[in-house]
């Protein structure tokens, strides 16, 4: 039998020739994986979305009908206003500004569509919207001394946004009064109830301490 070498110190040198010979073998059978890493792939960042113009936009609108129309834009109580001049008013109006408020309401929809952040516009044609302004006030206004007589309160309407925009601007000066407006209904348009003004309760006053 032969027993395995000793090293100078006395120690057996043979296990570690095993263990290196071991480790060539398993090297041998496993080589190290070459394949290639995959890098990540190359995402593009979206382009950004280039805002409508609302007066091209609804030009854009007006030509399409093959309707003479030339359109100026302005600001009303901070909000965009877009004039129609046109030699054929009442094709755009509309009984009772019906085609003025569906056009209204389109173009709103192109231009929030593109951004969800974009004002309301207001379309108007030949002052149309001014004198309906006119008109509304007064009617809130007969509505509110309703209101005020009897104490119920009265639902007016419905209304488009530009028309209730009106309503609450005109009744913010009301102390006594308030306006709310209800649920959505279709093509935007809601209506409204003015009632008597809640007032918050009063402060109950603080109790005296014992024996003060």
């Amino acid at each position: 039998m032969v027993e395995p070498a000793r090293s100078r110190d006395g120690g057996f040198t043979g296990g570690k020739k095993m263990t290196s010979l071991s480790n060539q073998e398993h090297s041998m059978e496993h080589p190290p994986s070459t394949e290639p890493v995959s890098e990540p792939p190359h995402v593009t960042p979206p382009k950004p979305v280039k805002p409508v113009d609302p007066r091209v936009a609804l030009q854009a609108m007006l030509d399409g009908l093959g309707l003479q129309t030339k359109v100026e834009q302005f600001t009303q109580d901070g909000a965009p206003l877009l004039h129609i001049a046109t030699v054929e008013p009442g094709r755009l109006i509309g009984r009772g500004g019906d085609m003025l408020n569906q056009l209204q309401f389109l173009l709103n929809r192109i231009l929030q569509r593109h951004d969800p952040h974009a004002p309301r516009v207001i379309v108007d044609c030949e002052r149309y919207r001014e004198r309906q302004r006119d008109d509304l006030i007064r009617k809130v206004v007969q509505a509110g001394e309703k209101v005020r007589r009897w104490g119920d309160p009265v639902r007016i309407g419905p209304f488009n946004p530009f028309e209730r925009r009106v309503i609450h601007q005109r009744m913010a000066r009301e102390s006594e009064l308030e306006v709310v407006s209800e649920g959505g209904e279709s093509e935007g348009m809601k209506h409204m109830i003015i009632r008597i003004r809640e007032t918050p309760p009063s402060p109950t006053p603080p109790s005296s301490a014992p024996g003060a």
